[in-house]
């Protein structure tokens, strides 16, 4: 293939889509490159279909190359090695939009490969590449219904601005995400600061308007640049098998489906009469060359096709749903803090047969969590994780971190990230964790619900209630009939038209994600969609308002307690010490974490008074200047010097001289006959010179009311071999820097 470029102006930055000069052996594949970002896209299929796989066969990867940005990988290795989080949820962003639109009988292995090779920190790579994986598909051989475009849309100063740099994001009221294709948005997530559901709506017609230019492009590309498509085979049950499924089951399945069941009662309602229909399957289709292997996979497909329909028309007659609710109606809600002792703050939210159990553990300064990537370095004070183990829908699967975990995980903390107090409001580290331990509908959801519980319920001043709610959509596009449901069920998420959560306080949308299976959703099926959403949203919010509506006055006793005092600049370095060494010191001995800014505070982490006033205490001695006729208790003796005295340590790493004259009330003719290493007493200091040397007396300790201070010495030496001497090892203070 020739090399082929399309181009335009977007946004005042030149955009522009290529094939045929890389990755030649690939089905597909697009460099995209706007301003100085360039996205390589590769689509491959396997030359071999699968036509035992039940599903469509396609994995979407996205990787940035440090190099891109100018930067060596962290770590010992030095190189990328597995994806990250931020890597992960790019890869769902394009993942998401582009399965609905590559047919489902599409049963060739297929990869669609990401790869950022040059990045510009004016323009972010995941939108780009969004772009590029639907031109790749589009130009390849691989059937596709695109193509789709990605825009990312932020509200700077009250003015919309598509694909905003990463430095905008800081100042922007959102950050959206949008996907769609001429006709229709299929994908949205993103976050927001309490924005309304007109504005919502204000966001999704200007994003589209965006999407239709990028689609363009790639239509003037794949017009120059287009394979012929592949055939694949279309193995759908043939119409007599369906109606001998038909026969045997109807009425048992409209039975099933009209009566209110729960999520185990369904199932065990679905094996039955899977088994029956398998069962008249065999019998007739048993003998038959032409269905070996096949009347499994078609009894499966057939049943689960029927029980949609029957479902979707149940919920569009009668406005009844498989569990007995009306459309709108919430499953019933019950809420519980405070249910684990030991953690600094929990939360059990549970509605319906879905429940969600979070903590919130309050951590310090150490606690951050650092962020490397193609922008520089940074780190989180809030961070939320979401695991869902397998016996959360009863069954058994190999233990491990899914992209369906990561990316319901970064919703939920995106839900609660805008409500969060700020770090002079709060100083601590906050880290929210949710275990689903039931899942029938909308986990997620449930961890924004759960996870709120449990900041109130550990202290967090929280700046409004934050909740959220999954609402589903059947629709029938021959008879223009819809219905909005309110709370979705496991079932109805899998055969409806829309999956679409919100999160928010009583003020507005902090959050959302929406995948749409349809094409032709109108604005106003999104907008009754969104009041009905923000209606359930009050609903919930004010169950968990009756349990708790304001965070708890007192920290659990097992989280940290801050400690702050301002110190001047010029003793930060004395009480960091060498290396670190005196800093460590304090934290090892206290029991603390303790941080130190430049402008000279300090604050001191610690999960018990008596710790953080011991740091403190510590602290404050260091940068205590020692002054005349001080007593100080518990000096500890370092060194011995014979015929001389000995050498303490009075004050953190500073030290001076006891004259042997001074050690006791009567004469003394070795030292060591009266201290030894180690030995602690209390002592005055009685000289403090203005080179920094110290003498103390030890007399003064043990006699303080009638100790009389001895007159200078002034002798040839500088007062005496012992005052020199005294003077140069207790002067050489090792951390007076």
């Amino acid at each position: 293939m020739e090399r082929q470029e399309v181009k335009i102006n977007f946004e005042g930055k030149e955009f522009s889509l290529e094939t045929g000069h890389y990755a030649k052996f690939a089905n597909g594949a697009v460099m995209a490159r706007c301003g100085g970002t360039m996205v390589l896209v590769t689509t491959c299929a396997a030359e071999k279909e699968d036509l035992e796989k039940d599903f469509l066969p396609l994995s979407v990867e996205y990787k940035e190359k440090m190099a891109s940005g100018g930067k060596i990988p962290g770590g010992f290795l030095k190189r990328e090695a597995r994806p990250s989080d931020a890597e992960t949820l790019v890869a769902r962003l394009i993942d998401r939009p582009t399965r609905p639109l590559i047919p489902k009988t599409w049963r060739f292995e297929t990869q669609v490969i990401a790869t950022v090779f040059s990045f510009d920190p004016e323009v972010t790579p995941d939108t780009v590449a969004a772009v590029a994986a639907s031109a790749s598909l589009l130009i390849s051989d691989i059937p596709f219904h695109g193509p789709f475009s990605e825009v990312r849309v932020g509200k700077i100063n009250g003015e919309l601005v598509v694909n905003p740099s990463f430095e905008q994001l800081k100042s922007s009221d959102l950050d959206m995400t949008v996907a769609g294709t001429d006709a229709a948005i299929c994908m949205v997530e993103g976050e927001s600061k309490e924005i309304s559901e007109e504005e919502f709506l204000e966001v999704l017609n200007f994003a589209h308007e965006k999407i239709k230019i990028l689609n363009k492009l790639q239509n003037d590309l794949a017009a120059i640049a287009s394979k012929p498509k592949r055939e694949h085979t279309i193995d759908l049950a043939p119409e007599e098998f369906i109606n001998t499924i038909k026969d045997e089951i109807s009425e048992e399945l409209h039975a099933y489906v009209h009566s209110v069941t729960t999520k185990n009662e369904r199932s065990a309602a679905r094996k039955k009469l899977s088994e029956k229909a398998l069962a008249k399957t065999n019998e007739v289709y048993g003998e038959n060359e032409l269905y070996a292997g096949k009347i499994e996979k078609y009894t499966a497909e057939v049943l689960d096709d029927l029980e949609s329909k029957v479902m979707r028309e149940m919920i569009l007659n009668d406005k009844v749903r498989l569990d007995g609710r009306k459309l709108n109606q919430i499953r019933p809600i019950t809420c519980e803090i405070g249910v684990l002792p030991r953690a600094h703050g929990s939360g059990l939210f549970t509605r319906g047969e879905t429940q969600a159990l979070c903590t919130t553990t309050l951590g310090t300064k150490s606690d951050e969590q650092m962020v490397d990537g193609l922008q520089p370095k940074y780190t989180n004070n809030f961070f939320l994780h979401y695991n869902f183990p397998p016996f959360a829908t009863g069954e058994v699967k190999r233990l491990g971190l899914s992209r369906r975990e990561i990316g319901h995980g970064n919703l939920a903390e995106r839900a609660l990230k805008a409500m969060m107090p700020s770090e002079k409001e709060f100083p601590y580290v906050v880290r929210v964790v949710s275990d689903t331990l039931g899942s029938n509908g909308s986990s997620s959801m449930a961890t924004v619900c759960g996870g709120m519980l449990s900041l109130l319920d550990a202290g967090v001043p929280m700046k409004k209630p934050v909740a959220g709610i999954a609402m589903g959509l059947i629709k029938d596009d021959v008879n223009d009939r819809v219905g909005i449901l309110s709370d979705i069920l496991g079932d109805e998420d899998h055969l409806g038209d829309m999956d679409f959560k919100v999160t928010g306080t009583v003020d507005g949308i902090t959050a959302c994600q929406m995948d749409i299976k349809v094409e032709g959703l109108s604005i106003e099926i999104m907008k009754e969609a969104l009041e009905q959403a923000r209606q359930g949203r009050m609903h919930i919010l004010g169950i968990m308002s009756d349990v708790i509506a304001q965070p708890r006055p007192d920290l659990s006793i097992y989280a940290p307690r801050f400690y702050t005092i301002m110190i001047p600049t010029d003793c930060i370095g004395a009480v960091i010490g060498p290396g670190g060494d005196m800093i460590r010191s304090i934290t090892k001995d206290t029991n603390t974490d303790i941080n130190i800014e430049d402008d000279g505070s300090v604050t001191v982490a610690a999960t018990d008074a008596a710790s953080g006033e011991a740091a403190i205490n510590i602290i404050k001695q260091i940068v205590a200047k020692p002054e005349e006729g001080t007593m100080y208790n518990n000096v500890e003796v370092k060194e011995i010097i014979d015929g001389i005295g000995c050498i303490v340590e009075f004050m953190p790493k500073k030290q001076g001289l006891i004259h042997i004259s001074q050690l006791a009330n009567e004469r003394v003719e070795n030292v060591s006959d009266v201290v030894k290493v180690g030995d602690r007493f209390d002592a005055m200091l009685i000289e403090a010179t203005r080179d920094g040397k110290y003498r103390l007396s030890r007399k003064a300790g043990l006699d303080p009311e009638h100790y009389v201070k001895p007159a200078p010495r002034l002798d040839s030496r500088g007062g005496g071999r012992g005052g020199n001497r005294g003077g140069g090892r207790g002067g050489h203070d090792r951390d007076r820097k």
